[in-house]
C-alpha cells in the first residue's frame, strides 16, 4: 500500500466531541483535511455550526450535533444521527472534557462527580454505543484523549486539579483494556495525551503559570494545532493498523525528562 494512501481517509466518517473549540476543533479540522466527513458534537451546537461550514470548503460533509457526553440519551442521539447521515461511523474521537481546580483536601465533591460523570462515565458509554456500529460494519477507531497530568502528580502551584487528573489516568486504563476487548471486532482504541496546549479551557492558567510550565519542556515551546492534528489523523489511518491500546504521549518532552 502506498503510504501517501494510508494516511487517507477519504470516504471514512468522523466524530469528534467537544469538537467546536480548542483541541477538538485542530483534530477535526485535520480528519477534514485528510478527507474523513465529520460531524462535530458540543454542548453548544452553535459552535460548531461555524466550523462545520470552514470544514466543508474543503471538499467533505461536515455536521453539527449537540450533546452532553454526561447523558446516554445525548450519547445515542450522536451514534444514531451520524448512522443515519452517513450510513457508517469509521472514527471517534473522545475529547469532551471538563475541569475544576480546588484544593485537594477541600475539593467539592459535586465537581468530582460532574467531572467523573463526562470525563469517564460519559466517554465510556458513548465509545461502547459506537464500538456496537464498528462491530457490525467490520471495525472501527477510536482515539481517546487523555493528559500528561494522568501520569504523575502536580503541585497544587502548577495544577490544582485532583479530579480532573485523576480521571484522565482512568482513560489511559480504559484505552488499554477495550483495546484488548474489541480487537477481534477490528476496533482500534489508541489514545492521545497531550501536554500543554493553550485552549480554551487551559489558557487562562498556562499564561499564570507560564513560568512553571515551560521549564518543564524539553522542546520550550507550548503544543500549536499542527502539532495534534497529524497524530489523529495517524491514528485514524492504515498508516497505525498494528497499533492499538496505546498513548502517543503529546507533549514537547516532558514525560521523558520527569
Amino acid at each position: 500500500m502506498n503510504v501517501k494512501d494510508m494516511f487517507d481517509l477519504s470516504g471514512k466518517v468522523a466524530v469528534v466531541t467537544g469538537g467546536s473549540i480548542g483541541l477538538g476543533a485542530y483534530m477535526a479540522r485535520g480528519l477534514a483535511e485528510a478527507g474523513a466527513n465529520v460531524v462535530i458534537a458540543a454542548r453548544k451546537v452553535e459552535r460548531c455550526v461555524s466550523l462545520c461550514e470552514e470544514l466543508q470548503g474543503l471538499g467533505v460533509k461536515a455536521i453539527p450535533v449537540a450533546c452532553d457526553v454526561s447523558k446516554a440519551e445525548d450519547c445515542q442521539n450522536l451514534v444514531d444521527v451520524t448512522v443515519k447521515e452517513f450510513g457508517r461511523l469509521d472514527i471517534l474521537v473522545n475529547n469532551a472534557g471538563y475541569t475544576w481546580a480546588a484544593d485537594a483536601m477541600d475539593y467539592p465533591m459535586n465537581k468530582w462527580h460532574q467531572i467523573m460523570d463526562l470525563n469517564v462515565t460519559g466517554l465510556f458509554q458513548l465509545s461502547a454505543m459506537a464500538a456496537k456500529v464498528m462491530k457490525e460494519q467490520g471495525g472501527g477507531r477510536i482515539i481517546n484523549l487523555t493528559s500528561v497530568a494522568g501520569f504523575y502528580g502536580s503541585p497544587p502551584e502548577a495544577q490544582n486539579t485532583i479530579a480532573y487528573n485523576t480521571s484522565k489516568g482512568a482513560v489511559v486504563t480504559m484505552t488499554k483494556d477495550l483495546a484488548v476487548k474489541w480487537a477481534r471486532y477490528g476496533i482500534y482504541v489508541n489514545a492521545i495525551a497531550p501536554g500543554f496546549f493553550p485552549t480554551h479551557m487551559s489558557s487562562g492558567l498556562l499564561e499564570k503559570n507560564k513560568h512553571l510550565v515551560l521549564p518543564r519542556v524539553p522542546m520550550g515551546r507550548l503544543g500549536e494545532e499542527d502539532d495534534i492534528k497529524g497524530v489523529v489523523v495517524f491514528l485514524s489511518s492504515e498508516a497505525s493498523r498494528y497499533i492499538t491500546g496505546q498513548t502517543i504521549m503529546l507533549e514537547g518532552g516532558v514525560t521523558a525528562s520527569a
